[in-house]
């Protein structure tokens, strides 16, 4: 198969220039004249049995879809790739004998490739979301959109020059190929900017797969000694609790993105989160609350002092944890030892340094063990687990939290 940005060959083929000589030849001619000739051509190149009249109208979509496949891709097309277009989407070519094949199946490659990245173009994205987008409509399913753009890519062309820039794009690209399903989509749709169609996915595993990108590029790119930090920024929307429109969905993913990329640095505001409902207060705190404050002493009976320096407290700063925790609540996330009796656990939540597992009895864990994860997105993984704190949930189960063991 030609590969994407392949070039074409500088000097025309014979069949080539007689072609381009027969479309100068029969512009001159009259229209019955030409539909005679063209009658006559079309069944000797193709086996074609059309009128004249017909002839002549499927001569000039030819010429017509030459000229749209030459601005679609700026480059000269021959005759031949548009006739194989144009008669192959008739249902008319069946015999070809003066046509190839292969300069349309290039150009094919090429109009909806990617030249640097190998990766679906911003074309074939949009043909791709409305189709993705219909069939998540008609069948009541999620689809998820990832917006992702590569953070500080043009201080990496100007420091180290555009070729280690593609070469940061192209290992971008590649982790998307090895990170996604073969049921998801990667395109690049921008200089800097990558989008990713997630059928069936919703927006916990969406944010999931979009941290395992960023981290596994982040890994991809040690080697390469850059000096500055470069990693991946993403924003997520998905149908249809994010709405049902193809701008919509865009917009707030380009939205949260942005949001994520000047809000330094924090995972969490890729999906904002609802505020906690407010909470009743106790009985005890609310008839204290509406109790009467107790009336001040008479300004005689108290004794004048200066009046105390007022320190306002130290500023307290949250503690951000080493790792994000993403929640599988409500998915089928399941852990399965592989040592004793197999026993099964449910997953918490998961986390780039380790997991959370619910056991009904959690005695005889040991303190490191094996297990196999299954969670959504993810192939089941097999894992070294080291116990690190275990709690009581409702129901009498156990909550083990679990540290992964390189």
């Amino acid at each position: 198969m030609p590969q994407p940005g392949e070039a074409y060959p500088t000097q025309p083929s014979t069949e080539d220039s007689f072609l381009d000589l027969l479309v100068e030849t029969l512009e001159g001619l009259d229209e019955q004249v030409r539909g005679q000739f063209l009658r006559q051509f079309f069944r000797t190149v193709a086996q074609i049995d059309a009128t004249e009249e017909q002839s002549n109208e499927y001569w000039s979509r030819i010429l017509q879809r030459r000229a749209e496949l030459a601005d679609t891709t700026g480059k000269k097309i021959s005759l031949k790739t548009a006739m194989v277009d144009v008669l192959s989407g008739a249902n008319f070519l069946r015999v070809p004998v003066l046509i190839e094949y292969d300069e349309l199946k290039k150009l094919q490659v090429n109009a909806a490739t990617d030249a640097l990245t190998g990766l679906h173009n911003r074309r074939l994205f949009d043909e791709y979301f409305d189709k993705e987008l219909n069939r998540a409509k008609r069948y009541g399913q999620q689809l998820a959109i990832v917006i992702l753009d590569l953070h500080k890519l043009k201080e990496v062309n100007d420091r180290h020059g555009h070729l280690q820039g593609d070469q940061v794009l192209q290992i971008a690209a590649a982790t998307l190929r090895r990170t996604l399903r073969n049921s998801d989509f990667a395109f690049r749709i921008g200089g800097d900017e990558f989008a990713v169609l997630l059928p069936q996915t919703d927006s916990e595993q969406a944010v999931t797969l979009s941290r395992r990108v960023r981290s596994q590029y982040e890994g991809e790119l040690r080697p390469l000694a850059l000096e500055i930090g470069v990693t991946l920024d993403f924003g997520v929307a998905v149908h249809p609790q994010d709405g049902d429109q193809k701008s919509a969905l865009m917009g707030l993913a380009d939205k949260r993105l942005y949001e994520l990329k000047h809000s330094g640095r924090a995972t969490s505001r890729v999906i904002p989160l609802e505020p906690p409902p407010a909470r009743e207060p106790a009985p005890a705190a609310a008839a204290a609350a509406a109790a009467p404050a107790p009336a001040p002493p008479p300004r005689s009976a108290v004794p004048a002092r200066p009046a105390p320096t007022v320190v306002p407290p130290p500023v307290q700063y949250a503690e951000h944890r080493k790792w994000e925790r993403v929640s599988l609540a409500g998915t089928k996330a399941h852990a399965v030892l592989t040592e004793g009796n197999q026993k099964s656990a449910k997953v918490i939540d998961l986390s780039y340094g380790g997991v959370a597992l619910e056991f009904e009895r959690p005695e005889d864990l040991p303190v490191q063990f094996n297990a196999v994860l299954h969670v959504p997105i993810l192939p089941p993984v097999r894992v070294v687990l080291r116990k690190v704190r275990t709690s009581l949930v409702d129901g009498g189960r156990t909550r083990v939290g679990c540290s992964f063991v390189s």
